[in-house]
């Protein structure tokens, strides 16, 4: 019914920046909370930042004044900011989104996550 797929990931330097996308298709009535979540091999897949269907937002402390989060209501699209890069940020990053899929009901989806390499 719905699907969600991150886009924007790749290799970058050391203090550079990438915009990461969500964008969420099928059928759905809204769009209700969407997080951002990354795992790095060995590790725990860690929550980064959420974003509310107002636009209030909540980020973690590895990643507070470095990355932001946006939504384009329009475009059914979620986007992560990130900036000054550094190598411990490598991981694969997930989007999270509580979709209302009937009248009455919400069900969280998953992406199927994209690469982000920061390396020199």
């Amino acid at each position: 019914q719905v699907q969600l797929v991150e886009s924007g990931g790749g290799l970058v330097q050391p203090g550079g920046s990438l915009r990461l996308s969500c964008a969420a298709s099928g059928s759905f009535f809204s769009i209700n909370t969407v997080g951002w979540y990354r795992q790095a091999p060995g590790k725990q897949r860690d929550l980064l930042t959420t974003i509310t269907s107002g636009g209030s937002t909540n980020y973690a402390d590895s990643v507070k004044g470095r990355f932001t989060i946006s939504r384009d209501n329009a475009k059914n699209t979620v986007y992560l900011h990130m900036n000054s890069l550094q190598p411990e940020d490598t991981a694969v990053y997930y989007c999270n989104a509580k979709v209302q899929t009937t009248v009455w009901g919400f069900v969280s989806y998953w992406g199927q996550g994209t690469q982000v390499t920061v390396s020199s």
